[in-house]
């Protein structure tokens, strides 16, 4: 009885480590078929973000047009998802059906542009607030000038 006591620990951790490496074992083997699935023709979505569309595919290796002209050589583990046609041109080419619900939910949304900055309105210009022009010259500075060069031009002031 007691050796069953000091056991349980043992098997329940050992019972706890293959349930994970199983459900790991299986997600590898669905990104495995996943990857699988990828034809010339088809988007994807690398682990990174970024949206391509397949060109070619070797043993270990995919080559990606991420661009129109641009292509890059990925490794296929680098592939974190295989897209439907439509998801892919939804989310790249910004292409929609619109009679969908959510695309009509999505009409009544506000649009906020790029440069939110133009959202800010101006402060109003008070004659309080107003800040003064530091491109016109004043008669302070020439003053402060006076007295700095002492009433000399800079041509005096450097022959002296």
């Amino acid at each position: 009885m007691d050796n069953i006591g000091v056991l349980l620990p043992f098997i329940v951790l050992i019972g706890a480590m293959f349930l994970m490496t199983r459900s790991a074992k299986k997600k590898q083997q669905q990104a495995a078929e996943m990857r699988n699935q990828m034809q010339p023709g088809t988007g994807v979505r690398t682990i990174g973000g970024m949206y391509a569309t397949v060109k070619e595919i070797g043993d270990d290796t995919v080559l990606l047009e991420v661009a129109p002209g641009v292509h890059a050589v990925y490794a296929k583990n680098a592939i974190g998802a295989v897209l439907e046609d439509e998801e892919y041109n939804r989310i790249v080419h910004g292409d929609t059906d619109s009679g969908t619900e959510a695309d009509a939910a999505s009409d009544d949304l506000p649009v906020v542009p790029d440069d939110a900055s133009s959202l800010v309105e101006p402060a109003d210009e008070s004659a309080d607030t107003a800040k003064p022009d530091l491109t016109k010259k004043t008669d302070a500075d020439d003053a402060a000038k006076d007295d700095k060069t002492g009433g000399r031009t800079d041509g005096e002031a450097d022959a002296k």
